[in-house]
C-alpha cells in the first residue's frame, strides 16, 4: 500500500508539473511593480494613510534651509497672488461649480502629490472654465488667453478651428434627421466603407465612448474564444472599466486580468504556454513610456526621467505579438482611442505595419462630436452563432450612430483625404523631432533640470534631477500663459496644425517658467534620491502611527 501510495503521489506531482510551470512562468511575465500585482497594489491603497504638509513642512519637504524655504515662500505667494487676481471670475465659477461637480474635486484633490494638496489648493487654484477658442489658444472667463497644451484628452489632434468647421457642418447635415435613433441617415453607408477601407479590417460597430468600443472588444475576444482572460501590459490605460483598469481607481480585485511586461520575451512565452487567454490589448502611446503609466504630477515625488522612444523596437514587437496570437487563437486588439489618426490617417496600424484582429477608435473620429468605433475581422465581430440561437453575444446602445455623431465622422473622414490635412502628416515626426530638441538645448542651456521626451505630438516632461517640487512647474507654466490638463507637466498634446509661430512663443514661455522656478528656489539644495526616500518612508511611517 506504501509503494502504491508513493507511486499516486509521483504521478500526481508529474501532473501538476505543467500546471506549476505555466503559473511560473506568469509570475515572472508579470511587471515586478504595484502596476503587474493589482491585488498588492489595491492592498496598499487602502494601507496607504493621508496626510498633509504645512507651514515649514510644506516648504522644506526636502529639508531645505530656513532661508530657502522663507524665498519659496515668498516665490509661491507672489505666484498665487497673480494667478488668482488674473483668473479671478474663472476661479470664482470653477469653486462654485466643484461643490455639485464630482469632476472637479477629483481632479483639484489629485492634481499635485496628496500631502502638498490641500495646503496648495489653500493658496491658489486652476480656473475649468473657458469662453471660447482662438486658433491655438483658449480664452477664459476672464478674457485671459493660454496656450492649449491639453489636446483635449486626445480629441484635439487638427486643431481648433478644424473641429469648429466639421461641427458645423455636421450640424447642418445632420439636423433634417432631428434624433433619428434607430435607424440610420444615407450617409451611414459611406462612413462604413471609409473606416472598412482605413482600418483594413471587415466590419464596424459604433458606441458612444472609447471605454465602450474597448468593452465589446473584449467581449467579442470571450465570446470567440470561451476564455476568460486578457493581457494588458504594464502602464497602458484603456478606459476606466474594472477589467482593464486593475489596482487603485478600481474599488474590486480585477480576476481575469494579466498585467505583464510590455516588450519582454517572458510575456510571449506566456502566451505561449496558456489557454485561457482571449486577448491581449495594445495602446501604442506605451512606445513612449514603456511598462510605465502616463506621467502625471499627483504621483511625482522624486526624479522622472523617461527612456528615448525606439519605434523600430516596438514594431518588432508588435509583430512578435502579431505571430504568438495568430498561432495560439488570441485576439490582437489595437487601442487607438487617444492615438488613433495621430501618429498616421491610419493609426498604429499603418505606422507599424501590423494589423490587429480588432481597433477601437474614439476621439477625433468623431470631428467633434464623442464617440467610439470597434472595427475587426469578421470572424471576430460577429455576435450570434447560426447554430444556436440562443448562444449571442449582445451589445447596444441608445445613442449609439446618433445622426449627429455619424455625419462628424463623414465630415472627418472627408476632410481626412483633403490635400491640407494630407501636408500635415507629411514629415510630422521628423518636424516634432526638430521641435523637442530644440527645446531641450533652450533647457540645457538655461541650466534647469527639466526635459521633453516625446512621441510624435505627445509630449512628457522629465527631469534630470530628484526633488520634492517638480510639480510646481505646471503653475510658474500657467503664470507664463501655457495651459495643460489636470495631470499637470506629465503630458502635452499637440496639435498637427501648431504653426512655428506659436512653437516660437511656447520655447520663449516655457524658458521663463523655469526661470522664474529656479529664481524661487524651488530646485535649489537638491537632495539625493536615497535622501528623499527616507523622508519620504519617515513621513509615511508617522502618518501611519497618527492614524
Amino acid at each position: 500500500m506504501t509503494e502504491w501510495m508513493t507511486l499516486a503521489a509521483a504521478g500526481t506531482g508529474l501532473a501538476l508539473l505543467p500546471k506549476a510551470v505555466r503559473r511560473l512562468q506568469l509570475s515572472v511575465a508579470k511587471h515586478p511593480s504595484l502596476t503587474g500585482h493589482s491585488k498588492m497594489a489595491l492592498r496598499l491603497a487602502r494601507w496607504l494613510p493621508g496626510y498633509r504638509l504645512e507651514g515649514d513642512a510644506f516648504y522644506g519637504a526636502d529639508g531645505a534651509s530656513l532661508a530657502l524655504q522663507s524665498r519659496r515662500r515668498e516665490g509661491l505667494q507672489r505666484l498665487a497672488h497673480k494667478l488668482n487676481t488674473r483668473h479671478a471670475r474663472s476661479l470664482a465659477a470653477t469653486r462654485e461649480a466643484r461643490e455639485g461637480l464630482s469632476d472637479l474635486q477629483l481632479t483639484g484633490a489629485y492634481r499635485v502629490p496628496f500631502p502638498f494638496s490641500a495646503t496648495l489648493r489653500g493658496l491658489l487654484g486652476v480656473g475649468a472654465f473657458v469662453q471660447r477658442v482662438d486658433g491655438a489658444w483658449v480664452v477664459d472667463l476672464d478674457g485671459e488667453r493660454l496656450l492649449d497644451l491639453t489636446g483635449s484628452y486626445g480629441v484635439n489632434v487638427l486643431g481648433h478651428a478644424f473641429y469648429q468647421r466639421s461641427m458645423a457642418e455636421a450640424q447642418r447635415r445632420a439636423l433634417p434627421y432631428g434624433v433619428g435613433l434607430g435607424t440610420y441617415p444615407e450617409a451611414m453607408l459611406d462612413v462604413v466603407q471609409r473606416l472598412r477601407r482605413l482600418s483594413g479590417q471587415d466590419e464596424v460597430s459604433f458606441h458612444m465612448s472609447g471605454t465602450e468600443a474597448v468593452m465589446q472588444a473584449v467581449r467579442l475576444a470571450r465570446y470567440h474564444t470561451g476564455r476568460r482572460k486578457l493581457v494588458r501590459f504594464c502602464g497602458a490605460y484603456h478606459g476606466w472599466w474594472g477589467d482593464v483598469q486593475p489596482g487603485p481607481g478600481n474599488p474590486m480585485p480585477a480576476q481575469d486580468t494579466y498585467t505583464l511586461r510590455d516588450l519582454d520575451e517572458r510575456s510571449l512565452r506566456v502566451l505561449r504556454t496558456r489557454r485561457d487567454i482571449a486577448c491581449v490589448l495594445v495602446n501604442p502611446l506605451q512606445v513612449l513610456h514603456p511598462n510605465k503609466a502616463a506621467p502625471g504630477d499627483s504621483g511625482l515625488m522624486g526624479a522622472r526621467t523617461l527612456p528615448a522612444v525606439d519605434a523600430e523596437a516596438y514594431r518588432a514587437w508588435l509583430e512578435q505579438l502579431r505571430a504568438v496570437c495568430s498561432e495560439r487563437g488570441i485576439a490582437l486588439i489595437f487601442d487607438e482611442v487617444f492615438m488613433g489618426f495621430r501618429l498616421a490617417p491610419g493609426g498604429a496600424q499603418e505606422r507599424f505595419g501590423v494589423q490587429a484582429d480588432l481597433v477601437t477608435y474614439g476621439k477625433t473620429l468623431g470631428g467633434g462630436f464623442p464617440l467610439g468605433v470597434l472595427c475587426g475581422q469578421a470572424r471576430w465581430m460577429k455576435r450570434y452563432r447560426d447554430d444556436r440561437p440562443a448562444d449571442l453575444c449582445f451589445a447596444r446602445g441608445t445613442f449609439n450612430a446618433h445622426p449627429h455623431v455619424v455625419m462628424g465622422i463623414q465630415v472627418f473622414l472627408e476632410q481626412l483625404d483633403t490635400p491640407e490635412v494630407q501636408a500635415l502628416y507629411a514629415g510630422q515626426e521628423s518636424r516634432w523631432d526638430a521641435r523637442a530638441a530644440r527645446l531641450n538645448r533652450i533647457l540645457e542651456d538655461g541650466g534647469w533640470p527639466v526635459r521633453v521626451s516625446h512621441w510624435s505630438s505627445v509630449w512628457s516632461v522629465a527631469y534630470t534631477q530628484p526633488g520634492r517640487y517638480h510639480w510646481l512647474l505646471q503653475f510658474y507654466l500657467r503664470e507664463q500663459g501655457l495651459a495643460l490638463s489636470w495631470v499637470g507637466t506629465g503630458r502635452m498634446v499637440f496639435t498637427l496644425d501648431f504653426s512655428a509661430t506659436d512653437f516660437d512663443t511656447l520655447c520663449h514661455r516655457f524658458a521663463a517658467a523655469c526661470a522664474q522656478m529656479q529664481a524661487d528656489g524651488w530646485w535649489d539644495e537638491a537632495p539625493a534620491a536615497p535622501a528623499l526616500r527616507r523622508r519620504l518612508i519617515q513621513e509615511t511611517w508617522a502618518a501611519w502611527r497618527r492614524r
